[in-house]
């Protein structure tokens, strides 16, 4: 029987709150009125007309050092400043630690985007002929890792995960079976992104997926999806390594599934993510109606959110609640799932669950028992998070609450 893998630690930064704390308070007292708003990290024309989810009241220098700064892009630093928090929310002392057999594992779609984009424009705009010497190390999408163990010292294994918006899933995914072999002890995991860009937005902007006015998940006449940025962090332990130093234990993550729907580049198929979700039932070694609650993906574009809709119906007959956290953070991509789990876990600590903001009538087409514009106070024991990413790479995770 493999032992419990705990969660002792969550960090996090995105457009619904520079911490933990303020997050809490956006996900579940709708205070996120100005989280999704005109972009202001790059001029926009007129025509452009883009929106997103940008951190809010960001300065790097409050944060890094002049010469720390030299080699980390923005999302690095979000990836950074997450996991700082986690580690000092589980109140873990490394140094009582064998390092060895701690591992940092952080996801990202994009990686250092800024970085990309400032060197592109500095050789093609500007004629420069050189870019700065440290550009490859922070443009990397393992860079935030490499930061993130360098100071803490961490020696234990340690890797990126890149599998567009399910990156920060699948790198909780790898921790949990690390976890489970014994292999180490702790690991920080998680997952970054700061894509909020020119050219990235208007890359996005050709498939015809951006929203033109907010996110509306599963909401009837919803336009599409806004791009976030930010990070989210987690500290996860065997079990006995977490009561062994009298930590305290938020939640306990009991089933992963994966799955990929071998179909299409950026259509999403039902079955794959049913795949995922069926999966992680069984890895937990749960029926389909202990599921309270569902953090569903929900992108807010059409194809998603009916396929998603249609995938939860053949997995669960008993109609757990669903929302989409999305509408508050906005979609952050490789950071997606991370920081969606961590609603799921605040939402099994608070016993509500948090709500799908902005819809304005349920689509009749996404029937499924949809948490809208308010929190919901009821029984959350067990929940699952989806996160579905374009190629067809689908996770799902089960957290409960650890009542052992």
């Amino acid at each position: 029987m493999n032992e419990d893998i705990v969660v002792t630690g969550l960090g996090c930064i995105s457009a619904a709150g520079n911490n933990l704390i303020e997050f809490e308070d956006q996900l579940f007292n709708q205070n996120n009125h100005d989280s999704i708003g005109p972009i202001s990290l790059f001029p926009c024309s007129a025509t452009d007309n883009f929106i997103g989810a940008e951190v809010k009241n960001y300065q790097a220098s409050d944060h890094f050092a002049n010469n720390q700064l030299k080699l980390l892009d923005r999302y690095a630093q979000f990836a950074v400043i997450s996991a700082q928090e986690a580690i000092q929310h589980s109140a873990i002392d490394f140094t009582q630690c064998d390092l060895s057999r701690v591992s940092v594992v952080h996801g990202t779609s994009i990686g250092g985007q800024q970085t990309i984009e400032s060197s592109y424009a500095q050789l093609f705009e500007q004629g420069k002929t050189r870019t700065h010497p440290f550009t490859v190390p922070k443009l990397l999408p393992s860079a935030a890792t490499s930061q993130i163990s360098i100071q803490y010292g961490i020696t234990g294994p340690s890797f990126a995960t890149s599998s567009a918006c399910s990156s920060s899933g699948h790198a909780i995914a790898m921790a949990v079976l690390m976890l489970r072999s014994n292999l180490i002890d702790v690991a920080v995991v998680g997952g970054a992104e700061a894509c909020i860009t020119k050219g990235n937005f208007i890359a996005w902007d050709g498939l015809r997926v951006l929203s033109n006015d907010t996110c509306r998940p599963f909401s009837k006449g919803r336009s599409g999806l806004v791009i976030g940025e930010g990070a989210g962090t987690l500290i996860l332990e065997r079990k006995s390594f977490a009561l062994a130093r009298n930590a305290n234990i938020h939640a306990k993550i009991t089933g992963i599934g994966m799955s990929s729907d071998a179909h299409n580049a950026v259509q999403p198929l039902a079955k794959g993510a049913q795949q995922a979700m069926q999966a992680a039932l069984t890895d937990a070694k749960l029926n389909a109606t202990a599921i309270d609650y569902i953090n569903a993906h929900g992108s807010a574009t059409n194809q998603n959110d009916l396929t998603e809709s249609s995938a939860i119906n053949a997995t669960f007959k008993h109609s757990p609640w669903v929302s989409s956290t999305k509408s508050i953070h906005g979609h952050v991509l490789g950071a997606g799932a991370v920081i969606e789990a961590i609603a799921t876990i605040l939402a099994l600590k608070k016993q509500q669950i948090p709500p799908t903001a902005n819809v304005k009538e349920q689509d009749p087409l996404c029937a499924i028992n949809l948490v809208a514009n308010k929190a919901l106070a009821t029984q959350v024991n067990k929940a699952l998070s989806n996160s579905f990413a374009f190629g067809g790479l689908n996770v799902s995770l089960i957290f409960e609450q650890d009542i052992t």
